[in-house]
C-alpha cells in the first residue's frame, strides 16, 4: 500500500536526497579546490615538488588502499547501519581537511622566512618536506571519510528510493557532487589570486562547507531513524538498511565469486583512473600546451562535472524508463578514449579544441556513471549493497594511488610542455574499459541481471 512510509512520500525523499547530495558537494568542493592551482602549488610560495604534487594527488586512497579501510568502511556500513557510518565518515573528512588547511597556511609562512624544511623518504607516501606531511596525512584521512561517505550516501539512496527513480536519483546526487568539482575547479584560481595567493583561504571554505554538512546530515538522520521505525511497524523487510543481520565472511565471498562484480569493479577503476587523476593534471596542461592563463584554466576543467549536472539525471532518467545500462556504459568509455586520443596529438594546440573536448569528455563522465552505480544494485543483493560498494571503492582507490605515480614518472622523461604520452596513457585506461564494458554487457545476456532492462517497473 503507498503513501504509508516515508519514502513513499515523493517531497520527502527528494529532501533526503538534497541533503545526502549536499554533504558530496561540500566533500568535492573541500579535496579538489588546491588541485585546481598547480601551478601556485609549484610556485614560489609553496614550492611544491612533482614527487610531493603526485603524493598529494595519491594520498586520498594511502590508507584506503593499503590498511583497507574502505572495505572496513564497508563492513562497518553493513553492520552498524547509514546513520552511525554517515556521521562517523562526515567527522574523518572534517578532521582531514583541517589538516590540510593547517599545512596550507603554514607551508608559506615557512617558506617566506626562509626556513629550511627537512626532505625525508616516508614509506607508501613518498618523498617530502616535513611541512607537507600534514597535508598529505590530511587527505588520507580525508580520503578514508569520503569513500565511506560514497558508499553510505548510495546505501541511502537504495534505501529511499527502492521502487522508485533509483537511477535518476543516483545520477542527481553524482550530478550535484560534481558541481562541487565544477565550483572547486572553476573558482578556485580566483579566490586565491584574491587573497595573493593563498591557497589556505580555499581550503578553509571547503573545511567550513563540511562542517555545515555534517549538521545537515544530523537533520537527515532524524528521518532516516522515523522511517525506520515505520518499516519495523509494517513488518517490511528493508533488505536495504540492515543493520541488525549479524556480518557473516561469507557474505564478502558470494561478492568476489560474482564475475560480473569484477567486471564492473575494474571497469570502475579505470574509468575513474582515466577521468580523475586527469582533472587534478588539467591545469597544467591547459597552461602549458594550450597556453591558457592559469586564472581561466581551471574553468576548462569545470566544464566536466558542470556538464555532469545536467547529463548524469538525463541518462540515468533514460536508463529507468528505457533501460540499456551496459550500452550506455560502452558510449561512455568510447567518449573518454576517443578525447584522450584527441588531447595526444601534438599539433593539437587550439584552445577551442581543448574546450570541446572537454565538453565530451564531460559527456563520457555522465554516461558511464548514471548506468554503472545503478547496476551494482542489480548485480548483488540490496543486504551486500554496502560491502559490494566498499570492494569496488576499494579497487578504484588502486587508481586513485598509482596513476598519479605513473603521471609523474612520465612526466619526468618528456620535455615540459610535451603531452604526448601524457595523454596516450589516459587513452589506454580508457581502451581497456571499453573493452570490459562490452564484458559487462555479454556477460548480462548470459546471466540475465536486467541490465538492458528498466528499472522503473
Amino acid at each position: 500500500m503507498k503513501n504509508t512510509l516515508l519514502r513513499d512520500n515523493k517531497k520527502t525523499r527528494w529532501t533526503m536526497l538534497l541533503i545526502l547530495s549536499f554533504v558530496m558537494f561540500a566533500a568535492y568542493v573541500a579535496s579538489d579546490n588546491i588541485f585546481a592551482v598547480e601551478s601556485t602549488l609549484l610556485g614560489d610560495n609553496y614550492k611544491v615538488s612533482g614527487s610531493e604534487y603526485s603524493s598529494l594527488a595519491g594520498a586520498y586512497s594511502i590508507f584506503n588502499v593499503y590498511f583497507l579501510m574502505i572495505i572496513f568502511g564497508g563492513l562497518i556500513l553493513d553492520k552498524k547501519g547509514i546513520r552511525f557510518t554517515g556521521i562517523f565518515s562526515a567527522l574523518l573528512m572534517v578532521v582531514g581537511i583541517a589538516m590540510l588547511t593547517f599545512s596550507m597556511f603554514r607551508i608559506p609562512e615557512l617558506v617566506a622566512a626562509g626556513e629550511v624544511m627537512n626532505v625525508v623518504s616516508i614509506p607508501l607516501m613518498g618523498t617530502m618536506r616535513t611541512a607537507a606531511i600534514p597535508a598529505v596525512l590530511g587527505i588520507g584521512i580525508y580520503g578514508v571519510g569520503a569513500e565511506i561517505a560514497g558508499i553510505t550516501v548510495t546505501k541511502a539512496i537504495a534505501k529511499w528510493f527502492v521502487g522508485y527513480e533509483m537511477a535518476l536519483a543516483m545520477g542527481l546526487q553524482l550530478a550535484l557532487a560534481r558541481l562541487g568539482t565544477g565550483l572547486a575547479y572553476g573558482a578556485t584560481p580566483g579566490i586565491v589570486k584574491f587573497f595573493d595567493g593563498s591557497i589556505g583561504v580555499a581550503v578553509l571554505i571547503g573545511l567550513v562547507l563540511l562542517g555545515i554538512g555534517l549538521l545537515t546530515f544530523l537533520f537527515y538522520c532524524a528521518y532516516d531513524k522515523k522511517l525506520d521505525k515505520q518499516i519495523a511497524a509494517e513488518g517490511i523487510k528493508d533488505e536495504a538498511d540492515n543493520s541488525e543481520e549479524e556480518f557473516h565472511l561469507k557474505d564478502v565471498l558470494e561478492v568476489v565469486k560474482n564475475p560480473a562484480f569484477w567486471l564492473i569493479a575494474l571497469l570502475c577503476l579505470l574509468f575513474y583512473a582515466a577521468v580523475n587523476p586527469f582533472l587534478k593534471y588539467s591545469t597544467g596542461l591547459m597552461v602549458n600546451k594550450f597556453g591558457i592563463d592559469e586564472t581561466l584554466a581551471g574553468l576548462f576543467p569545470s566544464i566536466l562535472p558542470m556538464g555532469c549536472i545536467v547529463l548524469t539525471p538525463l541518462f540515468g532518467g533514460i536508463y529507468d524508463k528505457k533501460g540499456h545500462g551496459a550500452d550506455l556504459m560502452i558510449l561512455g568509455a568510447i567518449l573518454i578514449t576517443a578525447v584522450h586520443l584527441i588531447f595526444a596529438l601534438p599539433a593539437n594546440t587550439s584552445s577551442v579544441i581543448a574546450f570541446i573536448l572537454m565538453v565530451c569528455l564531460g559527456i563520457g563522465f555522465a554516461l558511464l556513471p548514471s548506468a554503472m552505480w545503478p547496476s551494482i544494485a542489480k548485480i548483488m543483493p540490496a543486504k551486500l549493497l554496502g560491502t559490494t560498494m566498499a570492494l569496488t571503492f576499494f579497487i578504484q582507490n588502486i587508481g586513485f594511488i598509482y596513476v598519479p605515480k605513473a603521471i609523474n614518472a612520465i612526466q619526468q622523461n618528456t620535455a615540459e610542455g610535451d603531452y604526448f604520452w601524457f595523454s596516450m596513457f589516459f587513452a589506454g585506461l580508457g581502451l581497456v574499459a571499453l573493452l570490459l564494458a562490452v564484458a559487462v554487457k555479454l556477460l548480462d545476456k548470459k546471466k540475465h541481471y536486467g541490465l538492458q532492462l528498466p528499472n522503473i517497473q
